[in-house]
């Protein structure tokens, strides 16, 4: 499926964005245009029965095969977000970036302790006062476009994520130079797990008292994490 993109700037080197569930490319809000300063042309991407891209049949394989549709490769930098992070590295190695950057990834659905993503089926129709609760260090417009997001997120996603389709997905290795930013308030990436990933050959950084949507928690903790990556 060829997805919706949004892009910021026009510089010569390219950027690609990928998205976690219940969102699309407006979540990077300030990260497009960050990045555009340095000189990207930043690509943000909506996955399939996210934001404007198409709906259809859905999966882990699906939502990387779709990106791997869209995206040029060869970029010099992919940033992925909990499941677009999981669906980065699932195109990765065709894709081909310089470097790839996985924020509080989404691999170990599944584990004990993990998230069951079936749960967040029941935010379809949360309100703008418990997404503001759930996330009091968001800026007043993350509030306002997680509202959005969500209303056109399509629900089914999740499901296809659930159950018997969550699986350890952890890469064995890093196909290109990784980092792996991990949320200091999280619960997808815990020490033993931070371990593990430095000895497959990932760096792996900590955004303290960052919650998973590192990027919107703590948009400058975000930022300085990625110092020699961008």
């Amino acid at each position: 499926m060829k997805l919706h993109t949004h892009e910021w700037g026009t510089g010569d080197r390219v950027a690609l964005l990928v998205h976690g569930i219940m969102s699309d490319h407006r979540t990077w809000r300030r990260v497009g245009p960050a990045l555009a300063a340095k000189g990207y042309r930043a690509i943000g991407v909506d996955l399939r029965g996210h934001g404007a891209s198409g709906r259809g049949a859905y999966g882990a394989e699906i939502f990387a095969d779709d990106l791997v549709e869209t995206l040029p490769a060869g970029a010099e930098l992919a940033i992925g977000h909990s499941l677009g992070a999981l669906a980065l590295s699932l195109a990765v190695e065709r894709l081909a970036p310089a470097r790839a950057v996985y924020s509080d990834p989404a691999w170990a659905l599944g584990n004990a302790g993990s998230v069951d993503p079936a749960m967040f089926v029941q935010f379809k129709r949360v309100t703008r006062g418990v997404i503001a609760g759930f996330n009091p260090r968001w800026e007043a417009a993350d509030v306002d476009i997680e509202v959005a997001t969500v209303a056109a997120w399509d629900p089914d996603t999740a499901h296809a994520l659930a159950g018997r389709y969550a699986v350890d997905r952890t890469p064995a290795a890093p196909v290109v130079p990784s980092l792996v930013q991990v949320a200091g308030l999280g619960r997808l990436v815990d020490e033993a797990r931070k371990a593990e990933l430095r000895l497959r050959g990932f760096e792996v950084r900590t955004v303290e008292g960052a919650g998973h949507t590192i990027h919107r928690d703590d948009f400058d903790a975000f930022m300085e994490s990625l110092d020699g990556w961008v």
